[in-house]
Formats: C-alpha cells, structure tokens, sequence
C-alpha cells in the first residue's frame, strides 16, 4: 500500500473515529498482522466503502481537482451502456433475418462500430463538436487534438470523445438491418464509413454542436432526430434503391413474409437494448452534480422505462386485434419504438406524458411497418425504417406537443412543435439528398447488391467463406461444391420422354421362407407423432425410424401473419415414420394408423406401402423374417446355437 493511499484511507478511518490502518511497521507482521487480516474480513464493507471514497478524499486532501468523479465515471458509465446496444442490434437483425447470413450480419455489426470509431476520431468530431462556422459545420480538428469541454465540465476531452463515438456508431448500424440478406459488404464498409465521417456530424453539428438548429431552439436530449431519424433515412434510401430480397413481393405487387431465423435471438437483443437505452438517455445528462441534475437523471430513467413498457403493451394489442394473435416481433419493434420516440423529449415530459408517447408511437409502428412493406415496396426485413426513421421523427415532434414547460399541450403556443418540425425536415432533406450521392456513387462503381445466386446461397459463404454461422449446431454438408445451384439442374442430367416412361418393376417372388416383408411409410403432422408411436406400439411394432420432414399437399400450407404479411408457409413441418413389418400385416397398421391420425381436414397424411426385397440383422446375420423379429440379446436363438457346442466342448 503506498503512502498516499495509506495517508487517505487514514484520513477517512480517522473521521469515523476508527483507525483501520496500523502503522506500516506492524502490517502482516507477527500476531498484529493476523489481527488486522481478521479486522479486514469482519470489516470488510466499511473498508470497500473507504476504497471507494479514496477519490474524493484525495481530491479533498490535495485541493479541489478540475474535473468531477461523479460526472466521468456518469458519463463512462452511459458510454458503456450505449457500447453494449451495439451487440443488442446485432442480435436483433440476426433473429429477424435468415440463418444463411447470421455471420454477414453480426459482421457488419462489429465492422460498422470499428470503422466508426476510426473515422469519428479522425475527422468526424471535429465537425460535429468543432467552433461553428455559420451554424453549418464545425471546424475540423483533426484527431480530436484541440477540443476543450469547457470550464464547467466535469469529465475530460477524452471521455466527451469516448461517449460520442458510441452514439455515432448507433447512427451507423442502423442502416444495416434495412440493408440486410443482399448488401455486398464491400459497399457496406463504405457507405459506413461515408455515414460517420461526414454526414452525421454535420447534422449532429446543427443540433448538439452549437449550429443553426440550436440557435433556434431546437430540443433533441439523446437523439431522436440527431441518431434515430438520421440513421431510418439512410435506411430508407438504401433500401429503396438496393431492391427487394428475391421472394419478396409477387407479380401482382403483393408481399410475402420472410420470417427470421430466431425470435429468441431478436428478444435477447431487444432486451439489450433496452437496458443500454438507460445509459443512452440517463448519461446524455454528462453530469451526476447538483440535486437538480440527480432528480432530472431519475426522471429521464422512468419516462424512458415508460415509453417502451407503454409501447410494447399497446403494439401487443394491435396486433392481437388486427392479426387474431399477438404478433411476437411486431411487439419486439414496438418496445424498440417507444425508446426512439422518447429519446428527444424524456428530459421535459412528465411521467404521464412519456406514457402517451408510448402509446401513440405503439400504434404508430404497427401500420408504419405495413405501409413500408406494403405499399412503399421497400422491403425491410427488420422494420428500421419506421422504428428509427418513423418514430424519431415521431418522438421530436410529440417533444414538441408534450414538453411540459413549452409545449403545445401545455401552453397552447405552437412556437416551440413549429421548431420541432422545422428541423425534423431540414434534417430529413439534408440526410436523403446526402446518403443518395453516396448510394449511387457506390452502385455505379463496386455496387451496391450481390449477385443472384449470392443471395441465394446466402452471404456467410459467398461474403466470408462460412459454410453455417452455427456450425455444429446445424447439419450442414461436408462440401458445397456438388451443391446443385438453385433452379439449374446438372450437367449430366438427361431429360426422359414423357412418351416413353420406363416399365414399372414386376412384383417379387414370395421368398423361400413364406414371409413377405413390407416397408409402412407413414408422413403426418409432427404434432401427431406421440399418439402414433403409442399405438404402434400397442399393435407390437418394436422398431420405427422417424426423420424430420418438410411438405406440403393440396392445403398448400397454413397461411400465417408475420409482421403484418401473409406467410405462406407451403413448406410445414412433418414426420416421416418408417417400418418393416412381416409378421404383423400392413393393413393391420394402416387401419391403427386411420385410426388415430383422422381428423377429418387437410394434412392429415398419407400411408405408403412397398415390398422389401430383403433385410439382414448385422449383429446376427439373420436375413429375412428372421432379420426382423427382436429379442433380448441372451435369448437370441442364434447366440443360442452358437453357444451350445461352446458349453459341450467345456
């Protein structure tokens, strides 16, 4: 222990009238020492209290410091928060995305939050946070070298830069989920890269950097319009422009669901993100000093936790209502609106009025989503688009409506909704015409979209060479390069004449034995499969092999909702059950299987029977009727024979 963290934890302990620190001489020596060993372990909360308190001792012992501990370690705190909504995203375009391109998306996720990070400390903060230049633009400060927080700051240049990198990389990956499945990465890197170097400071300069926007009052706490609408523009023109995902939308213009891989992934991320929101609003306080800051902080935490709660509930019930059951990721992109919608304003709303926030923007989302999906076209596999764009321009402008000491509801004055609209659509129109240069100078070089058969092959392979992201925990095969590509047929494949069929096969002769042994196929719903193998069970069918199935019939598939969209799911999930009998007759077993699988509707199944030529019992050899009947090993007749000679030789 040095002398001055010995002369502070003195300084405390003596405060306190206890000293806990003997002198230096006595310390692990002799029976003193393992008395102050005890004293540490029966004292143990009053000395992590001491450790903790060092800081602000120290400072007090040697003079009252620049910078305040509360407001770094606040503003530390928030930017970690704010860190870990990355993985939160990453997650949540994962689970509403297909399992062939997990891996591109996680990657894009991870690259976005790097190549940001390099970019915004290099030229990006500057422009944003630099002395103004005609309420355009910041001045550029290369490396962040000249930046000075201020006389009032309680944190360091450092830290400012540390917490304004993770917002701007919340800007960026935004972009990817509306982008997702048929983006070539390349392009995605650089648009990316594009996003955090120039067109997000230069907005963020207008509202948080001292320009135009915040000369006229514009009010946007956490980024709303800043972060949200800005990152849900660039989705939208990004979308439009790469086109749908091959099965999207059908000639008559209709859309098809894609569902996603994983709801559970997307939950999780959800989650994640809604527990780093806490540090996206709470921390953009960047202080922790003074009551009036301390009580605004615990108010910004509530109506954040309100808004999303609010949200998700009311978009839970829409659906319910609009769809016949609860739609699971409707309601995950509800919760995921009330925090965007909330984000501007949670620092002038009461309570009830970050709930109404909540409420509108869980209505607003559902119909959002459908109108992009539906009648824009755009396909949008994770609902960016109206979640950011939709309700950050929602959520600044309720600010406006719900803002307690300026806001229309409350003083009747359309002042300060009138500058909440002016710089939604200034920033709106500056981010469209800014992002639509950078996407068309980029399709017209490397391009924007893989190739057909990438996107059909999925992006983990073709992007990075990764023939599953879940690797053992999906079958996949050993080697693609026999894979036959979708809608061609092989090289070697010979068309055979309709006219011209191949004779069918004559039936085999009864074997010498007299048994006859037939294979029973049974394909049926999975759902029925338990009360199947009961009563094949019960009928004395000791050994069945199931396998998974996909199929459908002339019910076509059970149409679906997903995120407002019809899923027609043609491809439903079956069983494929398979038995060879000889001693027990087939007919037995499809009358058993009639029995128990009718219901009287389409998918019920069907019962296939074939003869078998022969079958072999490997541990045994037997082959025929012989091969089929079952026996605990001791009472095996052929083990038997074989052990009689055996036991007269002995």
């Amino acid at each position: 222990m040095d002398k001055g963290a010995r002369r502070n934890l003195r300084a405390f302990s003596i405060s306190k009238g206890k000293n806990l620190i003997p002198p230096e001489s006595d310390v692990f020596v002799g029976k003193r020492g393992v008395f102050f060993m005890k004293s540490l372990v029966r004292k143990w909360p009053l000395l992590l209290t001491t450790l903790l308190a060092c800081p602000a001792v120290a400072m007090a012992a040697d003079g009252e410091g620049k910078y305040s501990p509360a407001d770094s370690i606040w503003i530390l705190l928030g930017a970690i928060l704010v860190y870990f909504m990355q993985p939160g995203f990453a997650m949540v375009e994962t689970g509403l995305t297909r399992a062939k391109n997990a891996g591109n998306i996680v990657m894009k996720n991870f690259m976005d939050f790097s190549i940001g990070t390099v970019a915004y400390w290099i030229i990006g903060f500057g422009l944003m946070f630099g002395t103004d230049i005609g309420g355009i633009i910041g001045t550029p400060d290369f490396f962040v070298r000249a930046y000075d927080p201020g006389p009032d700051a309680g944190y360091t240049a450092l830290e400012y830069l540390f917490f304004q990198t993770v917002f701007c990389a919340t800007s960026a990956t935004i972009v990817s989920g509306a982008m997702a499945e048929r983006t070539k990465f390349s392009a995605y890197c650089i648009y990316s890269l594009l996003i955090s170097l120039i067109i997000y400071p230069i907005s963020g300069h207008w509202i948080w950097g001292g320009g135009w926007l915040a000369e006229l009052g514009f009010h946007d706490f956490a980024g709303s319009t800043c972060v949200h609408m800005v990152g849900g523009i660039c989705a939208l023109v990004g979308a439009a422009m790469l086109g749908p995902r091959i099965g999207k939308y059908n000639k008559d213009g209709t859309a098809n669901a894609i569902p996603g891989h994983s709801i559970t992934l997307a939950c999780l991320g959800m989650f994640i993100l809604w527990m780093g929101w806490f540090g996206f609003n709470g921390g953009s306080t960047v202080s922790m000093t003074g009551d009036d800051v301390i009580e605004s902080v615990g108010s910004i935490m509530v109506t954040t936790n309100m808004a999303a709660a609010a949200a998700a509930c009311t978009t839970m019930c829409v659906t319910w209502v609009k769809y016949g059951k609860p739609d699971v990721s409707m309601t995950l992109n509800g919760g995921l609106a009330g925090l965007v919608a909330i984000t501007a304003g949670t620092d002038v709303v009461s309570v009830p009025g970050s709930f109404a926030i909540g409420v509108i923007s869980g209505i607003f989302i559902v119909y959002a989503i459908e109108f992009v999906d539906q009648k824009l076209k755009i396909d949008d596999p994770v609902g960016a688009i109206a979640a950011h764009g939709g309700c950050g321009a929602l959520g600044t402008l309720l600010t406006g409506i719900f803002g307690v000491e300026d806001g229309l509801l409350y003083t009747g004055n359309p002042h300060f909704f009138l500058i909440q609209l002016l710089g939604v659509v200034a920033v709106a129109i500056y981010v469209f015409i800014a992002i639509n240069i950078v996407f068309r100078i980029i399709k017209a070089t490397i391009g924007l979209r893989v190739t057909r058969e990438e996107e059909i092959n999925g992006l983990d392979f073709e992007e990075h060479g990764l023939v599953s992201a879940y690797a053992d925990f999906m079958m996949i095969p050993d080697s693609i390069s026999g894979q036959i590509e979708a809608a061609k047929a092989p090289e070697d494949a010979v068309e055979v004449p309709l006219d011209k069929p191949e004779p069918a096969p004559l039936p085999k002769e009864v074997p010498a034995d007299g048994h006859r042994l037939y294979n029973v196929t049974i394909i049926t719903s999975d759902k029925r499969f338990e009360a199947l193998k009961a009563a094949m069970e019960a009928i004395g069918i000791t050994g069945m092999t199931v396998t998974k199935a996909l199929g459908f019939g002339i019910e076509k598939g059970q149409t679906q909702m997903y995120r407002g969209a019809q899923v027609s799911a043609k491809l439903l999930p079956k069983i494929r059950v398979e038995m060879v009998v000889s001693a027990i007759p087939p007919r037995k077993i499809i009358e058993v299987a009639k029995k128990v699988l009718y219901t009287g509707k389409y998918g019920d199944g069907k019962v296939f029977v074939s003869t078998i030529d022969n079958a072999v019992k490997i541990r045994t050899g037997e082959e025929g009727f012989a091969a089929l009947q079952d026996y605990p090993i001791g009472e095996d007749p052929v083990a038997k024979e074989e052990a009689a000679p055996k036991a007269e030789e002995k």
